[in-house]
């Protein structure tokens, strides 16, 4: 009986972050102070090798034949995944997280990172059929979905008023760590 309490009390805890997205508070040497989306304030420690990227909004109309995306979907009342964002990853990061797998943005959404092999123009946006290593993907994209891209960014891009998401690992403290940050330019909140 205790056994099963147990475990009922370890289910019912929510699952560690793996990314914390929110709107940097402050920022003193290495540690980073964030207002996360839902509200809680966290700490996040900046590795030695933290990466800075930033996020800028493209047109729909830049997504190629070819393009390496990756992309928020959920499905719709129809079953059609439909596009939630769609980020467009530059040559140099081809192939990162190739694939598809379930994702925090919304419920029941999934990531998918993929090559768009097919591309449908229609009156209310576009139909993508993206390709990875084990699988494919058709993906409705309407007009008013955010596209968006990388561009080099720098730790000075980090600084109070910043939207971005960050990849974090949990420290014993409470706080995370982490290496890779991706901000927002020109007011954007990154979308994924």
């Amino acid at each position: 009986m205790v056994a099963a309490s147990v475990l009922g009390a370890i289910a019912q805890q929510p699952p560690t972050p793996t990314r914390v997205r929110g709107t940097i508070e402050g920022v003193d040497g290495d540690l980073i102070m964030v207002k996360s989306r839902s509200g809680e304030d966290v700490k996040l420690h900046m590795s030695a090798d933290m990466k800075v990227v930033g996020i800028v909004k493209i047109a729909l109309a830049d997504i190629k034949l070819g393009s390496f995306i990756g992309t928020t979907t959920v499905p719709g009342p129809d079953g059609q995944q439909n596009a939630v964002e769609v980020h467009v990853f530059p040559e140099d990061m081809r192939g990162t997280g190739e694939g598809s797998r379930p994702y925090d943005l919304r419920p029941n959404s999934t990531m998918t990172n993929a090559t768009v092999a097919q591309q449908v123009a229609g009156t209310d946006g576009q139909t993508l059929m993206i390709k990875y290593k084990d699988g494919e993907k058709k993906v409705t994209v309407g007009p008013d979905t955010p596209v968006v891209t990388y561009v080099p960014g720098e730790k000075a891009d980090l600084k109070a008023g910043a939207r971005i998401i960050a990849f974090v690992k949990p420290l014993p403290d409470g706080s995370f760590e982490t290496n890779r940050i991706s901000v927002g330019r020109d007011g954007l909140t990154p979308p994924m």
